[in-house]
């Protein structure tokens, strides 16, 4: 960073390079702050004149990469969860194991009842369901509010205390910025992802992951609302609303997760920390899983196999759920904390803003 300080010659690429020159110096709170800033994208690796071979061997993406994956396990709550980070395959090979084993104990536990007509509740109870997605859904809130909260509050320079309005442009700012995943268009040519020629497949993988989970998210939230309040029980129609918000976004999870998987496949590998592949593949394989056991159960549920793909549905987006703190998806947390910090210190250093 000091070295990229005296050259600026990257400054416009990414949020990272502006960030940097308000600093002089880099505290380890700044240098997580940058380093979640960072997208990733390489063209900084492509364009440095300081680059390997050369005797400074500047590689900001793959530096940053490494910081990352130390600022997640730094700010993990609770502290012995840190250890994920490292043994992803391992951790969700053993939870999916562990709660296939729960789910088929409960079902052989209770008295064999008719599953014809795609009745999920004659195979898990809506009691059973909402206690242990109730339950993850809380423990995943609380481990996220409690890791930002300690990303927000480790003490990056400058100071980012503002007025309201501010800190609401910021706001706007900041998620239009991860809506839009505007560092990843780099003007519109795209980022240097895989290889140093640029190309929007990176952008539109991510946007098909992050709009079909919302998507699938939002099925289940509408689903939610026909059940308790309006007191319309499942199984849907197909042309539902749930149904068709669910088949959408589970398409959006098969497609974005394969293209970022292949992409990853075919990286340079000079600028990635190859010891996150495992973190990286690990949550990429949960939202694949999780979307193609979801539509292989829509298409199956009137059948004697909805039993069987239900409670394994039920295990990958449980399993997914308990590693959402520890795994990939905490990149979008701290880095989206990251853009308003950005935005804050760039309204600041602004005259008249």
């Amino acid at each position: 960073m000091t070295i990229c300080n005296a050259c600026r010659y990257c400054e416009g690429y990414c949020a990272v390079f502006p960030a940097m020159e308000l600093r002089k110096s880099f505290t380890v709170a700044d240098l997580d702050y940058l380093a979640n800033l960072c997208h990733n994208c390489a063209e900084c690796y492509y364009a440095c004149q300081y680059a390997p071979p050369h005797e400074f061997a500047v590689n900001v993406p793959k530096t940053l990469a490494e910081i990352r994956l130390q600022s997640y396990k730094k700010y993990a709550w609770p502290k012995a969860a840190a250890k994920i980070f490292e043994k992803q395959g391992y951790t969700a090979i053993i939870l999916l194991a562990g709660i296939i084993s729960v789910y088929n104990f409960y079902r052989f536990s209770r008295p064999i009842q008719s599953v014809a007509g795609g009745d999920f509740y004659a195979v898990i109870s809506h009691r059973a369901m909402v206690l242990g997605f109730g339950l993850a859904a809380a423990l995943v809130l609380a481990a996220w509010i409690t890791a930002l909260a300690r990303f927000w509050n480790s003490g990056a320079d400058p100071p980012v205390r503002g007025r309201r309005p501010r800190r609401l442009f910021a706001l706007t700012t900041a998620i239009s910025d991860v809506l839009q995943l505007r560092y990843l268009s780099s003007g519109g040519a795209g980022c240097t992802y895989p290889a140093e020629h640029h190309s929007q497949s990176r952008r539109w993988f991510h946007h098909l992951t992050f709009y079909g989970f919302m998507l699938c998210f939002g099925s289940t939230c509408v689903a939610a609302i026909y059940d308790n309040f309006l007191g319309w029980k499942a199984p849907y129609p197909y042309f539902s609303l749930p149904v068709v918000l669910g088949t959408i976004g589970g398409a959006g999870l098969l497609i974005g997760p394969a293209g970022l998987a292949a992409l990853k496949l075919r990286r340079n590998r000079a600028v990635i920390d190859t010891t996150q592949d495992g973190m990286d593949l690990t949550f990429i394989a949960l939202l694949f899983a999780s979307a193609a056991t979801g539509l292989l159960l829509l298409a199956l549920r009137d059948t004697p196999a909805m039993s069987g793909l239900l409670r394994l549905h039920l295990a990958v987006i449980l399993a997914l759920f308990a590693m959402l703190p520890y795994g990939k998806f905490v990149h979008g947390i701290y880095r989206t904390a990251a853009l308003i910090r950005y935005a804050l210190e760039r309204m600041r250093s602004q005259p008249g803003r």
